[in-house]
C-alpha cells in the first residue's frame, strides 16, 4: 500500500527509556502546534491541526517530543512523489514501536503538495512512519491517507533532499530496504547508503 512503509555517522544512539514503553507516550497534543526539523539539508517546520487527524496528531507530537526522529534518516525519498520517514535508527525503539498501532482518523484534508500524513500497512497500522508530499497526491486520500499537518516553513528544504537512490528495491528503485533498517539501523544506512539525508533533531516549537 503506498505509502508505506536513519542515519547517524557514529551509530546507534543510546537508547531513551520513554521511547522503549510507547504505551507510556500518550500526552494529548494542543489543538495546533508547531514542530521544527533540523536536517542535513537546513530546517523546516510543521504545522499541525489536532482537528485534521486527532489520533495522528497525537502520535506526532508524542513522538517529536520524545526525540524519537532524532538522528533518524529519510529512508524513502521520491522525486515527484513524496519522502518517507519515521523508523528508528536504533533497532530497539524500532522493535518496541513495531505494534505499537493506532486507529485510522477519517480523510479530512487532502494530501496536497508540503502535506504531511502517517505511511500505513493497511487499516489501522499507523505507528512512526510518515511522508510529505512533494506534489499533488489526492489519489491517496481514498486510500485512507489522513493528512494532520503541513509544512509552512523550509519547503525548499524540503524539495532538496536527496532522492538519487530512488524508490525502496522492493518498489522498483534502488533505496533501502525498510526490514534490514529495522535489523541493523543507522550501521545499514551509513554504510550502504551514505548520500541519504537525516533528521539531526527534531523540537516542538514553543
Amino acid at each position: 500500500m503506498l505509502p508505506q512503509e536513519p542515519a547517524s555517522k557514529s551509530g546507534t544512539a543510546a537508547a531513551k527509556p520513554s521511547l522503549l514503553s510507547p504505551a507510556s507516550l500518550h500526552a494529548k497534543a494542543p489543538d495546533v502546534y508547531k514542530a521544527q526539523f533540523t536536517t542535513t539539508k537546513g530546517d523546516f517546520v510543521i504545522e499541525v491541526h489536532r482537528d485534521w487527524a486527532p489520533l495522528g496528531a497525537d502520535r506526532f507530537y508524542n513522538l517529536v517530543k520524545n526525540g524519537f526522529y532524532d538522528d533518524t534518516t529519510f529512508f524513502r525519498v521520491v522525486p515527484d512523489f513524496m519522502v518517507q520517514f519515521g523508523m528508528s535508527g536504533n533497532p530497539k525503539i524500532e522493535a518496541a514501536w513495531g505494534n505499537a498501532r493506532i486507529k485510522d482518523d477519517p480523510v479530512k484534508q487532502s494530501n496536497t503538495r508540503g502535506r504531511i500524513s502517517f505511511a500505513t500497512g493497511g487499516p489501522n497500522t499507523r505507528t512512526t512512519q510518515v511522508f510529505i508530499n512533494f506534489k499533488n497526491n489526492r489519489g491517496l486520500d481514498s486510500q485512507g491517507f489522513a493528512a494532520f499537518g503541513e509544512v509552512t516553513e523550509g519547503m525548499d528544504v524540503v524539495d532538496k533532499l536527496y532522492g538519487g537512490y530512488g524508490d525502496m528495491q522492493d518498489m522498483g528503485g534502488h533505496g533501502p530496504s525498510p526490514g534490514r533498517i529495522a535489523a541493523e539501523g543507522n550501521a545499514y544506512l551509513v554504510k550502504y547508503f551514505p548520500q541519504l539525508d537525516r533528521i539531526k533533531t527534531a523540537k516542538i516549537l514553543p
